[in-house]
């Protein structure tokens, strides 16, 4: 009898392990490229040189960041960038979105135009608009051909201040980025049935409050994700800036990491870096809660679990 109960006890076990031995291999990846190298980070903060080369446990490494002029001011143009730049990217993406959803005429070629600033990379758009934003770029020769400016009247966009920085590089972002978060809102919308929406016109509801009341509420678990992704994008942006105006000109958190590690050969800032890199790890995590807190996505999947 216990003989005839084997067959089913391993069988039983096997489907058991089954879900575990499935997703195995990607727990060891992320231990490997991803828990390793973050805890490697953390460690590495906290030390004033390899543990081998006599280095010792230490805060300075935090206390030259919180310190360095340069973090507070990279740290009000990156919440700038983000608030702003998410802000105007959503709902100029959920416009889109939007009129595409219709499915008027031409709307796969729009819809194919759209797309194509997000397939380039970063480097490619920064140079790009490095050379279209100088003063005999291709920005200025066009607005000339075109009768807009005169010769003498071309406009120095490279040579603004702060403000005039950071807008366009929200300009330039929210060029690439737009598609990308419509993309996203596009493919929430088409999972949509129609007829929640029609029903809500058969009770005369308004293109407004239909659109309030019943659409943006069936997309909110998809907003949510395009906002998050979004965010986490946002806090990250340097390497475009750093094409069009060049390191320090407008600093941002993750440009202060490659100006510290990679930039500066003293073992001193390598550690400021690893400390800054941390810093901006929590913040992106700090900032992904805080928006999820706020859209009331993380109450309801608290509930959902209850």
């Amino acid at each position: 009898m216990n003989a005839s109960k084997t067959p089913g006890l391993i069988r039983e076990r096997q489907e058991r392990m089954a879900p575990y031995l499935l997703i195995a291999p990607a727990v060891i990846y992320y231990a490997i490229f991803w828990l390793f190298p973050v805890l490697n980070a953390i460690s590495g903060s906290f030390l004033s040189a390899p543990l081998k080369q006599g280095g010792e446990w230490t805060l300075k490494n935090y206390a030259a960041v919180f310190t360095d002029s340069m973090f507070y001011r990279a740290l009000i143009n990156t919440a700038i960038i983000v608030v702003v730049s998410v802000s105007l990217e959503f709902v100029l993406a959920f416009a889109l979105a939007l009129l595409i959803n219709k499915k008027f005429r031409g709307s796969s070629l729009f819809l194919f135009l759209a797309i194509i600033p997000m397939s380039l990379p970063a480097v490619a758009v920064g140079a790009m608009w490095n050379s279209g934003l100088a003063t005999n770029g291709w920005l200025n020769s066009a607005l000339v051909h075109l009768g807009i400016l005169g010769e003498a009247e071309k406009i120095p966009f490279l040579a603004g201040g702060q403000g005039a920085n950071i807008l366009l590089i929200i300009l330039v972002d929210a060029w690439q980025v737009i598609p990308f978060m419509m993309i996203i809102l596009l493919s929430g919308m088409q999972g949509l049935k129609p007829e929640m929406a029609e029903a809500g016109r058969v009770f005369g509801g308004t293109r407004w409050q239909v659109l309030h009341k019943i659409t943006i509420p069936m997309l909110k678990q998809t907003i949510v994700t395009a906002m998050i992704l979004r965010i986490i994008a946002a806090i990250q942006i340097w390497l475009i800036i750093v094409m069009i105006f060049g390191f320090n000109r407008l600093p941002v958190l993750m440009e202060q990491i490659v100006v510290n590690v990679d930039l500066y050969t003293a073992e001193t800032f390598f550690r400021k870096g690893m400390a800054l890199s941390v810093l901006v790890a929590l913040i992106v995590s700090l900032a992904s809660v805080a928006y999820l807190k706020a859209s009331g996505a993380l109450g309801a999947k608290k509930e959902e679990a209850s």
